[in-house]
C-alpha cells in the first residue's frame, strides 16, 4: 500500500493503517516506515499534516519536488 504510492501522493499514517485493516495503529505504519528503507516514508504525514520531526527539511524538499505544497512543517492536501 505504500509502496503504491505515487509522485504527489500523500496519505497520514492513520489512512494507510485503516486500509489495512488496523485502524487506530498509525504508530505502527509509522514504526515500518522507519524499519523498511525502500518505501517512499516522505508521502506519509500526520493526520494534521506535519512533517517527520527532526527530518522536516528533507520531508519538506521530497513533497515539494513532487508537487505537494508545505507551508511550515506541514503538508497542505
Amino acid at each position: 500500500m505504500i509502496a503504491a504510492l505515487e509522485p504527489g501522493d500523500v496519505m497520514t499514517y492513520g489512512e494507510i493503517a485503516l486500509e489495512a485493516g488496523h485502524p487506530g495503529s498509525a504508530r505502527a505504519i509509522s514504526a515500518v516506515l522507519k524499519a523498511v528503507d525502500d518505501l517512499p516514508w516522505w508521502r506519509v504525514v500526520a493526520s494534521n499534516g506535519r512533517l517527520v520531526p527532526g527530518h522536516e527539511a528533507d520531508h519538506a524538499q521530497r513533497l515539494r519536488a513532487e508537487g505537494a505544497t508545505v507551508v511550515g512543517n506541514r503538508v497542505l492536501t
